[in-house]
């Protein structure tokens, strides 16, 4: 058995585990403000640049997935799919394209606006949460504390998204994001944020289902489309709550 496999896998789970015994109060707290929103006819957005867009996109059109949550994404840096690579990472340093991205959203005030950056320095991040919270949206944001209390802003204000959040989950990546070391290599290996991250934006799902069902409202939810039926079902819903989707 490959010791270092083992060894991911249990650092991992030992995150997991403090995002569910630490994180509980901060998850409770962003259900509720989403479901709030629900709840008062508002709009649910997230957002996040290249790595950090991943967990969002894991919520997003798939079965069992709550279908109110609608992406932000930022062309360039939405995914890893343009060339070449490094392209990406220059984008998300840049001042003033946060804003492009926000005046071409649909979000208003009044929203809910997820944001997903590991170190929480960058150009785009910050800018968002700022614009987004003076235009009155309610900001989660999904960081990791420990690693953007370690770095400076590359924000002309010298901001860090998580200072504009009105919530903070924290997934618990370290510093530099990688977990394994070995007298071997010059620097640690294997990332960790892409699980943590997604693991407590889904833990967030589930809380603000949990909300909602607790409030008489039945949330709108995909069922899986090769089950029988289910394209059916899924496209009634999506008619019904068409005003509040904008990824279709």
């Amino acid at each position: 058995m490959s010791k270092f496999s083992t060894k991911y896998l249990n650092t991992t789970i030992e995150l997991l585990s403090r995002i569910r015994d630490e994180e509980q109060e901060a998850l409770d707290q962003a259900a509720k403000t989403m479901a709030d929103a629900i709840e008062q006819g508002h709009c649910l957005f997230a957002f996040g640049c290249t790595h950090s867009s991943l967990p969002i996109q894991d919520l997003v059109y798939r079965a069992g997935g709550f279908m109110l949550i609608n992406p932000i994404y930022g062309p360039g840096i939405t995914a890893l799919d343009i060339k070449p690579t490094t392209i990406s990472s220059a984008m998300e340093q840049m001042p003033g394209y946060a804003k492009v991205i926000l005046d071409n959203s649909p979000a208003k005030a009044g929203d809910v606006l997820i944001l997903v950056s590991v170190s929480g320095r960058n150009a785009v991040p910050v800018e968002l949460a700022q614009l987004a919270k003076e235009r009155g949206l309610k900001i989660i944001g999904v960081t990791s504390k420990e690693y953007s209390q370690a770095v400076s802003s590359r924000h002309p204000s010298g901001k860090k998204m998580h200072d504009f959040a009105d919530i903070i989950l924290d997934n618990k990546a370290p510093k530099g994001d990688a977990v394994l070391e070995d007298k071997g290599m010059l620097q640690r290996f294997n990332p960790v944020s892409g699980v943590t991250s997604t693991a407590i934006l889904q833990a967030l799902v589930a809380a603000t289902i949990e909300d909602l069902l607790q409030r008489g409202f039945t949330p709108p939810v995909f069922l899986a489309a090769n089950v029988d039926g289910g394209a059916e079902y899924n496209d009634r819903l999506i008619k019904q709550y068409r005003e509040r989707i904008f990824y279709i």
